[in-house]
């Protein structure tokens, strides 16, 4: 078994056929086909089936999947770290779900330093991404948080994952809506109110893990919901439709938010615990540090 191999199983899964997972990879369709071959005869399962209609995942090769995945992650931060430390190349990464002040923290920290040669990354995700880019040392830092409703399974997950939270504030619950918004101007606003406006949230991939929330309220039923993964997506979507989402009311310049929106008091609480995670027993490297002081201005 190969790691090449293993990419190749990950490529096939996402393809309707094994021609267009070979032109991807830019090989032809019968090395992948008999790479595909050896690995099922060496494992001694069969990992796709394949029929007329194309190729589809059994269910062992769901399971192997998972594997792969694991597997081709791994050797791939192995090859970032060590590639990146033999070429003389800085490396540094954070993960965190969508906070402007993370992203600022992040900015002030790589503007102290004048490397000829870095590799930074800097990762805006979801919730099970941040936890499990810091717990596999994808990222040295994740900025995280949790709500009364999930302040349990998060709690559960940094103990499976040994991962160590340090809070940096507790935040009320805010609305954000674009300033020509036709509630932009009250001082409060409730969830009666919101109603007749579509509310707009970070997906979370799947509507099981609400308990995976970055935001307040992550178990409420909203009668009209719109999903996005990006900012200025959101952005967009709630300046053209009336929409709204919840936080935390931080309001910080942004290219996305700049001059554009308001936060809003909201009647229903849902305080969140903000705060950043790093991996127990691990050594932070001086960037690392930098980062926290960065954060650490934010503490309330």
């Amino acid at each position: 078994m190969t790691i090449l191999q293993l990419k190749y199983v990950i490529e096939l899964s996402t393809a309707s056929s094994m021609r267009e997972a070979a032109n991807r990879l830019f090989i032809t369709q019968p090395a992948l086909s008999l790479a595909i071959n050896d690995l099922e005869k060496e494992l001694g399962v069969v990992l796709f089936a394949r029929t007329n209609r194309g190729i589809s995942l059994t269910k062992e090769g769901e399971e192997f999947l998972v594997y792969a995945k694991q597997a081709v992650g791994q050797f791939t931060l192995i090859e970032e770290k060590y590639d990146g430390a033999k070429s003389g190349k800085e490396n540094f990464s954070v993960s965190m779900q969508h906070y402007v002040f993370a992203i600022h923290a992040f900015v002030e920290t790589i503007k102290q330093y004048d490397f000829e040669e870095y590799n930074y990354s800097v990762y805006e995700t979801r919730t099970d991404e941040v936890l499990e880019n810091v717990k596999n040392l994808r990222s040295e830092i994740g900025v995280i948080a949790y709500s009364s409703i999930n302040e349990k399974i998060f709690k559960k997950l940094l103990r499976e994952y040994q991962l160590k939270f340090t809070p940096l504030m507790v935040r009320e619950t805010f609305v954000y809506v674009w300033k020509d918004h036709p509630l932009a101007g009250r001082e409060e606003l409730s969830l009666e109110d919101l109603d007749p406006y579509p509310c707009v949230s970070f997906d979370q991939s799947s509507d099981s893990n609400f308990y995976l929330s970055e935001e307040a309220l992550g178990d409420y039923n909203f009668r009209k919901l719109i999903k996005s993964t990006d900012r200025a997506t959101s952005a967009e979507v709630m300046s053209a439709m009336n929409g709204y989402s919840i936080g935390t009311g931080i309001m910080i310049d942004s290219l996305a938010l700049k001059g554009g929106f308001v936060a809003i008091k909201l009647k229903e609480e849902d305080p969140l615990t903000i705060g950043y995670i790093v991996k127990e027993n691990h050594f932070l490297s001086e960037i690392g540090e930098t980062y926290i002081n960065e954060l650490l201005k934010y503490k309330e």
